[in-house]
């Protein structure tokens, strides 16, 4: 799975980018907007929620290492 790194500026994340859901409080890849919401996928794969535009930021560098953390320790779990 490819992942851009989240920018230090104040934009929000763009289509392939980590973001966080500040209103759930979880992090997932941002895959598109449809209806004026954003679509963010868990980082693991699965169901696609919505998020209000206002509430897809950036995550903090400690929140994202510790993503792609995760990322990295299912791969190595799945044999990759």
């Amino acid at each position: 799975m490819l992942l851009h790194m989240a920018s230090n500026h104040q934009t929000r994340p763009g289509i392939g980018e980590l973001a966080k859901d500040s209103a759930r409080d979880r992090i997932g890849v941002v895959m598109g907007e449809v209806g004026g919401r954003v679509q963010i996928r868990p980082i693991g794969g699965g169901t696609e929620w919505d998020a209000m535009p206002d509430n897809v930021v950036a995550p903090s560098p400690r929140e994202e290492l510790s993503a792609r953390l995760a990322i990295k320790n299912g791969n190595s779990r799945d044999g990759l």
